[in-house]
């Protein structure tokens, strides 16, 4: 894959097409010609599940790798943690073709602390700076192995995206020595182009009324294989320049720091108040004892949704007391966002590389919840 991405990016081979996850739904498209500038092919779904193939240029996979590294601090090797069927590992191999170095991958399978310290430590062999990526869920793992704590001290930059990560695991991690940095964005922007709420040099953010994220810059895709209609919605002229719509909402605060709340179709409406889960779930990684938390809406007669806290502990933390975490939500966003239900789950179910599936996760508490006779 390496050497087909490098042809694609220097123009000399054919676009890479990235191999869609076991199991992923085929996207409907009938041709597999793409446009000269593109050089990579990358699948994913929209909020409603279904399939998409995200046509990225050259152009746009050279500005998103110069800007990372203007901002980590010039060019290193990178260690690969994450799948090649998703953009964040995929521009690891992007990064590291466009630097002149060679990636250590960390064996396949399911992710282990100790494989990941053996790969980083056959990274440390060579000289100059050395990079990772990674998602919260690995990052969490990670932590707690003196190991794999060890490993990440020796990276230069940590970058850590691919979901929401709590306030409390990036305290952590920092606290710890790891130099990690929280990234934003989507395989239209050819990964992460937001670093620590600021955008990379030459992306810009906006928001619409309603507080949708809108994102511009050189990073930005060519468009949709063969899907027209969607080139149409979500990509939008502002201004003369050329704006993504993303179908998350933000805020954005008077020093141009970008804060995601969340999905726009995430929000809950409770009591005709609206609700977004990611506030309410970093309140919830602030207390004592949670190491993860995962906020879903639940059916209720009096209330629309009920607000409900779906929670993994960390070792030997008891159970939470509903009125004391509801107390908490409510003194920093109000009572509408306070929590009705509590309930505690081993891990939370997860999609992608690392993302929390809410449906998933509002199927076990309505178990937990209101158990099934």
């Amino acid at each position: 894959m390496l050497a087909a991405l490098a042809a694609a990016l220097d123009g000399d081979g054919p676009a890479v097409l990235a191999t869609p996850a076991p199991g992923a739904p085929e996207p409907e498209a009938d041709a597999r010609e793409v446009p000269d500038d593109v050089a990579l092919v990358v699948q994913t779904s929209g909020s409603t599940g279904d399939a998409r193939q995200v046509l990225l240029s050259a152009a746009a996979l050279r500005a998103s790798a110069a800007a990372t590294e203007a901002r980590l601090g010039g060019p290193g090797r990178w260690l690969l943690a994450l799948p090649t069927t998703h953009v964040a590992g995929l521009q690891v191999l992007v990064r590291s073709v466009l630097a002149g170095t060679v990636p250590v991958a960390v064996p396949a399978g399911p992710f282990r602390a100790d494989a990941f310290a053996a790969a980083s430590g056959r990274l440390k062999l060579g000289a100059g700076r050395r990079y990772t990526s990674l998602v919260p869920t690995q990052l969490h793992r990670l932590l707690g192995s003196p190991d794999g704590v060890d490993a990440l001290r020796a990276f230069d930059a940590v970058l850590l995206g691919g979901a929401a990560a709590a306030p409390s695991l990036v305290a952590d991690a920092r606290a710890a020595g790891i130099a990690v940095v929280t990234t934003y964005g989507m395989s239209e922007t050819c990964g992460g182009c937001v670093y620590d709420g600021v955008p990379l040099d030459g992306v810009r953010v906006d928001l619409e009324p309603d507080g949708r994220v809108l994102l511009t810059g050189p990073v930005l895709a060519t468009g949709y294989r063969g899907r027209p209609d969607l080139d149409a919605q979500v990509f939008v002229q502002r201004g003369g320049e050329r704006w993504l719509r993303t179908t998350d909402v933000g805020a954005l605060a008077t020093d141009g720091v970008l804060t995601v709340l969340g999905r726009l179709d995430d929000v809950i409406v409770t009591g005709g108040a609206k609700v977004a889960p990611a506030a309410v779930e970093r309140v919830l990684g602030e207390l004592a004892g949670v190491a993860e938390a995962c906020v879903v809406g639940l059916p209720d007669e009096e209330w629309g949704h009920a607000v409900t806290a779906v929670l993994v502990l960390r070792p030997g933390a008891p159970m939470p007391d509903l009125a004391a975490v509801r107390a908490t939500v409510e003194s920093s966003l109000g009572r509408s966002a306070a929590p009705r239900h509590v309930v505690v789950v081993d891990a939370l179910p997860l999609r992608g590389p690392g993302k929390v599936d809410r449906r998933a996760a509002a199927d076990v508490a309505r178990r937990l919840v209101r158990p099934v006779p």
